[in-house]
């Protein structure tokens, strides 16, 4: 049930919620009326675009929103936190407070997703117990593969191998970078795109995570590993019918950075 309510001593029957539905299910007759609940994608734009918080759906009170007039980001502000954004490969070994990282996970679950699809399944590793113990797990495996020449040909097993090496010799950790923390977000198959919901969904992890004070890094290196050790997406449980995205360890950075960097200019392709 949509649970569709209008308020109607605060409707002032304007019709934006009938002018911005997306899925076109909602049309005005004296008040706001839905047409075709199975149609409509819940995305909430009613709920967002009424100016008087009239509009109630799936039993969510337009009082428990943010008013967004005067609560909007800084563009300058922003605009630093993107550009000073940094890939952490430092981190204190301790944990986050466990209501951190839930807040993270729930803004990131915020994101956009293809036809509002909202599939997006975060795996998180939410103590440095349960991490030590994966990291140690993770590099016996590869450690094993390696020793016994089990390693495939080309760029993986160069990488792969380099931090084999430098486990083994140091103890040294280049796959989780000491991290205490480890995200991996992953889609049903038969969603409309999960591949690239789950990376606007780590992009908006990461960007809050850094505005927060929190480091993180892509984790391409333990995606390797993912193609090494299949059965570890199970043991993670990550659903069979599911597809990784991508993986990014995360927690507090044990370095700092001052500035931004300079890149540019982008590099840009204009349609005539």
């Amino acid at each position: 049930m949509l649970q569709f309510r209008i308020d109607e001593e605060l409707c002032i029957q304007c019709g934006e919620c009938a002018e911005d539905c997306p899925a076109a299910v909602i049309s005005m007759d004296e008040y706001p009326i839905i047409t075709n609940e199975e149609g409509c994608y819940r995305c909430q734009h009613c709920l967002a675009i009424c100016p008087t918080g009239a509009v109630s759906i799936l039993g969510r009170d337009p009082e428990a929103s943010t008013i967004l007039d005067g609560n909007m980001p800084d563009p300058a502000r922003l605009e630093t936190l993107i550009k000073g954004r940094r890939s952490v490969r430092r981190y204190n070994k301790k944990d986050l407070d466990p209501g951190l990282i839930d807040e993270l996970l729930d803004i990131a679950s915020h994101s956009p997703t293809g036809v509002n699809a909202q599939a997006v399944l975060f795996t998180v590793v939410r103590e440095g117990a349960v991490m030590k113990g994966l990291r140690e797990e993770v590099m016996a495996e590869l450690t094993k593969l390696n020793d016994e020449g089990k390693l495939p040909e080309g760029l993986v097993t160069q990488y792969i191998g380099m931090a084999v090496e430098a486990w083994k010799e140091a103890g040294k950790d280049i796959i989780f970078r000491d991290a205490p923390h480890l995200l991996i977000t992953s889609a049903p198959q038969d969603s409309p795109c999960p591949v690239q919901d789950t990376h606007i969904a780590l992009t908006t992890f990461q960007l809050m995570a850094h505005a927060k004070g929190v480091g993180t890094v892509w984790d391409g290196m333990f995606m390797m590993v993912l193609s090494l050790l299949p059965d570890l997406v199970k043991r993670l449980g990550i659903p069979e019918n599911h597809s990784v995205g991508y993986a990014m360890v995360f927690g507090e950075p044990a370095v700092e950075y001052h500035r931004t960097v300079q890149r540019g200019p982008a590099s840009v392709n204009i349609v005539k």
